[in-house]
């Protein structure tokens, strides 16, 4: 199983977080086109290798140039809003304030709607944004809908929400995880005044986390880095067996006696039963019968329930009441990830009601290597019994590949990728 696991030793912030994500190898080329069918203007992403601590790790940058922030609508001018939320002092150090202006929960949102971003990365970045405006609206006692972002409504804020969402979307991890969360300490100077770290919002939004006080003297944690982790995180642990496959840094702006970084991992984790044989787990089954969706529109919500951690989405065609043709939804999930899903069913699709089942899944371990052929890489998915390889597959997408280069049939395409590709040392060792 695939994890992505953050450690954060010294918290975590949005820049810190886009950083240690590219630094796992991410196409810096490909975030910037995929951050562009954004309407925004007026802004860059740089990515720089720096050191904190005697340790090398990427920080992220969003450069504004002397432009302020500006979202592009389509009544043609800028909406400016006084906003209710604090404005804290940034994690990334220097002045703490972000560049930019107001915009409110609305725009924010509808510009992330309406946006040809991902299905994923829409998703996620929809997720981290609602649960800060659902913070601030408890801190200040306002309608979520009434809220104006000051700190994550600048531009630069948004690209690092964004940004993060879009590499999630690119690294697609089978679950994240995360540990123990260093808050800080000391002060933070709000629009009203000097409140005690962590920040009224970040408090909110790190309910049910494992915290911690005390490690620096500073906000260590902002809203952002919280939203992240409250909207991605799967399970908080430090605890576990796995193979480690990449390590990423985010650097934080500010120096401190204290190495300012936040550490990411890509591991493939042994989650193998005492038994060794298969995994079980315990999960949860959602149903709805659906009869006035099109085909199109149940495709939209398959997607749109995979990315927001569906494990498994299938369609099964049946005749309802009054002989009608219609469709049985069947979701399975986590039991971590019931609630969003709820919420997507309900919002996303055109039941007002369905069925849920506690189910227990057995499955087989399963691991991805990349292996160099006369074609160029291609990823190899192997499903073990217990510790023994069973059987394995080439990646869809690129026996297609070369099926479409070559003008091959796919089964042509995989038979000849594979003559070309080393095998297994436990393939090699049974002749197989």
């Amino acid at each position: 199983m695939k994890t992505l696991h953050f450690d954060c030793f010294a918290g975590i912030s949005g820049d810190m977080a886009l950083g240690a994500l590219v630094d796992l190898g991410l196409d810096t080329d490909i975030l910037r086109a995929e951050l562009r069918k954004l309407p925004i203007k007026g802004w860059n992403l740089e990515f720089h290798r720096e050191q904190r601590g005697g340790i090398v790790g990427i920080q992220g940058i969003v450069d504004l140039g002397e432009q302020r922030d500006h979202i592009a609508h389509d009544h043609g001018h800028e909406h400016h809003h006084g906003s209710p939320e604090h404005h804290h002092v940034g994690h990334d150090g220097g002045s703490g304030t972000h560049q930019g202006g107001h915009h409110s929960w609305k725009e924010i949102r509808a510009l992330i709607e309406n946006s040809p971003l991902t299905p994923g990365a829409k998703t996620r970045a929809l997720d981290i944004f609602t649960r800060i405006a659902r913070a601030e609206a408890e801190v200040h006692g306002v309608p979520e809908e009434d809220i104006t972002f000051h700190e994550v409504g600048a531009l630069d804020s948004i690209i690092d929400i964004v940004g993060c969402a879009i590499c999630l979307d690119m690294i697609k991890p089978d679950r994240i995880t995360c540990g123990e969360v260093e808050l800080g300490s000391g002060t933070v100077t709000c629009a009203h005044g000097v409140l005690p770290v962590p920040a009224p919002a970040t408090l909110i939004l790190c309910r049910g986390m494992p915290v911690k006080t005390g490690g620096f003297p500073k906000e260590m944690t902002t809203p952002t880095g919280a939203a992240i982790l409250a909207a991605t995180v799967d399970e908080f642990t430090t605890a576990g067996s796995f193979r480690e496959i990449k390590t990423g840094y985010g650097i934080g702006t500010r120096r401190m006696e204290r190495p300012n970084l936040l550490r990411v991992s890509l591991r493939e984790e042994a989650d193998v039963p005492p038994h060794g044989d298969w995994r079980i787990e315990e999960l949860v089954l959602l149903e709805a019968n659906i009869d006035d969706m099109s085909g199109e529109a149940l495709g939209f919500l398959m997607e749109t329930l995979f990315a927001a951690g569906a494990l498994d989405v299938t369609f099964t065609p049946v005749v309802m009441k009054k002989s009608r043709p219609g469709t049985i939804i069947s979701v399975l999930c986590p039991p971590k990830k019931l609630d969003t899903l709820r919420e997507l069913m309900f919002k996303k699709s055109a039941t007002i009601g369905f069925r849920e089942t506690e189910v227990r899944r057995l499955s087989l371990r399963r691991e991805e290597d990349t292996l160099e052929g006369e074609w160029g890489a291609f990823r190899r998915k192997t499903v073990f019994y217990g510790e023994k390889p069973l059987r394995s597959k080439l990646e869809y997408d690129d026996r297609a590949r070369i099926a479409r280069e070559q003008g091959l049939s796919l089964e042509e395409a995989e038979e000849r990728i594979l003559t070309g590709l080393p095998k297994r040392k436990e393939e090699a060792a049974h002749g197989g």
